[in-house]
């Protein structure tokens, strides 16, 4: 984690639904903890993080959630205003161009155009000098990304941009962001999985792919939701031996969900070892919350668990 924590920009990836904004939200915290001035993106226009703290939205604005954190939505629309701001050099030039009907044929003609937009704003909050003077710069910016697939290619457009622009100011600007994001000095991935058969098959792929298409390792993975191990299995066998048939139905129906939950934790832990066996990096693991929702107080409880770990 410390390791990870020394990094400039941090992509949080995974598949949906495996809890990536719960361990972007513990990773910002822990940063935060420890002295760093630490800001964590959620892209789409997402606002679960700023929700959780503040009960309003951020937006598109660097907000301060708590001491030393701030959270960002990053809309993509207004991602691709500000780049067209610095490529021209102009707002108001930008902003009638971004309004013109033309535009907006030409930019959904662009495959990729928002994304790089989007990119290129998370870039610009990892830099230690901001596109504005005024700007603070942060010690680590934390990415909670789109769902795996998404993630990687949202990874590689700006090298796609730098082949396509060929000459130019756009091109220069790609590459810049993909020398970024290729140094793993400045930039760590951190993938998170549940322990089931395809999120475990999704990551692995995922690390491969990371691999050959941006030469990144996967600093870190979190095998999250892990139910607790309970019993052994001569508790279990013992629980199972007995006539529940006999007794009354309620103590019936909790022998048999404590036997069932003892299956699937063991089926859990099987999932960890092969995860374990195909990665090279760390893996470790948070426990499942027995809570409908998760918000602050269970991001909290995660994130010391997540130090406690690494």
């Amino acid at each position: 984690m410390q390791r990870l924590l020394e990094k400039r920009l941090v992509f949080v990836a995974g598949k949906g639904g495996v809890g990536r904004t719960t361990v972007a939200a513990a990773v910002g915290l822990a940063a935060a903890r420890s002295g760093k001035r630490t800001i964590v993106c959620e892209v789409a226009r997402q606002e679960r993080m700023s929700h959780a703290f503040r009960r309003e939205g951020a937006g598109f604005r660097e907000t301060e959630l708590a001491p030393r954190l701030f959270g960002i939505s990053i809309d993509p629309d207004k991602s691709l205003e500000e780049f067209l701001v610095d490529q021209i050099g102009s707002r108001r030039l930008a902003s009638l161009l971004f309004h013109n009907r033309i535009f907006d044929y030409l930019a959904a003609a662009t495959p990729g155009l928002r994304e790089m937009a989007t990119i290129g704003k998370v870039w610009e909050l990892a830099q230690l000098e901001r596109r504005r003077g005024s700007d603070s710069p942060y010690d680590l910016v934390v990415v909670d990304m789109q769902a795996t697939g998404h993630g990687l290619g949202a990874l590689r457009t700006p090298r796609t941009f730098a082949d396509i622009a060929r000459v130019g100011p756009v091109r220069r600007k790609a590459e810049m962001i993909d020398a970024f994001l290729r140094d793993r000095g400045q930039t760590g991935v951190l993938a998170v999985a549940l322990p089931e058969e395809m999120p475990v098959v999704e990551t692995v792929e995922f690390a491969e792919a990371l691999r050959r298409q941006m030469g990144l390792e996967l600093d870190l993975t979190v095998m999250n939701a892990m139910l607790p191990e309970r019993f052994s299995r001569a508790d279990a066998d013992a629980i199972e031996a007995i006539d529940g048939a006999h007794g009354a139905p309620a103590v019936a129906a909790a022998l048999r969900a404590a036997v069932s939950e003892h299956h699937r934790a063991r089926a859990q832990r099987a999932q960890l070892r092969r995860l374990r066996a195909e990665l090279d990096g760390e893996v470790v693991t948070l426990p499942y919350l027995f809570q409908p929702d998760l918000g602050l107080a269970e991001w909290q409880r995660l994130s010391g668990e997540l130090e406690r770990r690494t």
